[in-house]
């Protein structure tokens, strides 16, 4: 039987204050950001704080007015995707927490805590939008709605089963696999559902909720980065877990996420004036490749090389290369960190 992980305390004086492993390794719990082994991590943190707001930033009185100009398609797929990204921004939060405690890197800790604090902000947004738009009543009534709802169920079930199935026994096997659910739950799930609202504010629509949506897709393209470092920092430490059974893991899981996330937006998005389902499911599918590819794996659908909805570039910015491509290129952002933090190591 494979050996669990131990939580890590929240003190020891008595290791180095530099871990000397990612996971089952020594750390004395005080973090020290000029000495950690894994300098991308500090430029990780250094991003993520830069990315800070709030959903107050965006008043929703343009939304307000522009309610009444949805189709009923509009409508129906603006509650139920409101009410998708919230099951997945939820359970989030508390898995990157509970992740974290097994990890004896005390800079992961740091990124975590931010992460998850971006969770719960992503979540309060859609609460926001919501109280600006909808009754109390039709509030609740969305939100119960994606509970129940069988294909939202049926799609997150898989991620949701790994993440019980790691906090019931946290072995290294199962760290890696949940790393890798969440790197889809990061980026792949989410990604229909943003250019959902992207369409509508391209047609003068929605425009404030595509502005909060905006600012949840910057935070999850870096929560995506992140986790793919750290799937390749576990792995790198722990050959052991490399293996051909993992890399057939990683592609069955994507094949599998991308085939409910394109099911999903064929449900849900059919009948939206500007969104083609062919395009979408192209879009889905690259989102797929680009995750694969940060992680060193090929692409898993060779067709599908170019974002084949450029229009959303212009929501996110550099939303094609820069904040994806983390371990290819390093934008002007990152150069700016390492000029400005005084790293030697950077």
């Amino acid at each position: 039987m494979t050996e669990q992980l131990q939580k890590v305390s929240i003190m020891e004086p008595q290791n180095p204050v530099r871990p000397t492993a990612i996971i089952g390794g020594k750390s004395s719990g005080i973090l020290n950001w000029n000495d950690i082994p894994y300098p991308s991590f500090y430029r990780t943190y250094r991003e993520l704080v830069g990315n800070y707001w709030i959903p107050q930033e965006v008043s929703m009185a343009p939304d307000a007015r522009s309610l009444t100009t949805l189709t009923p398609a509009e409508l129906n797929a603006y509650k139920l995707t409101i009410g998708l990204l919230a099951t997945l921004d939820t359970p989030q939060a508390r898995l990157i927490h509970a992740v974290s405690e097994y990890v004896t890197d005390d800079s992961v800790h740091a990124i975590a805590a931010v992460i998850a604090q971006q969770e719960v902000v992503h979540n309060e947004s859609y609460s926001y939008a919501l109280s600006s738009l909808f009754s109390y009543e039709e509030q609740r009534k969305i939100f119960d709605d994606a509970r129940q709802n069988r294909t939202i169920i049926a799609r997150n079930q898989r991620v949701m089963a790994a993440y019980d199935a790691f906090l019931a026994e946290p072995t290294p096997e199962r760290l890696v696999k949940v790393i890798v659910f969440s790197m889809i739950l990061e980026g792949l799930f989410f990604y229909s559902g943003f250019a959902f609202f992207y369409n509508l504010a391209r047609q003068q629509k929605m425009s404030a909720t595509s502005q909060i949506i905006s600012f949840i897709n910057r935070d999850e393209l870096v929560h995506g980065k992140f986790m793919s470092e750290l799937l390749r920092a576990v792995l790198g430490e722990n050959n052991t877990l490399l293996t051909f059974e993992l890399t057939e893991f990683i592609y069955e899981e994507f094949r599998i996420a991308t085939e409910s996330e394109i099911a999903w937006a064929d449900e849900v998005l059919t009948d939206i004036i500007g969104i083609d389902n062919d395009e979408m499911a192209q879009f889905v599918k690259y989102r797929a490749n680009k995750m694969l590819k940060m992680i060193g794996l090929d692409a898993l659908y060779p067709e599908a090389t170019a974002n084949a909805m450029p229009w959303i570039t212009a929501f996110v910015d550099n939303f094609d290369g820069t904040k994806t491509d983390f371990f290819e290129a390093r934008n002007r952002s990152y150069e700016k960190v390492d000029a400005d933090n005084g790293f030697d190591e950077l």
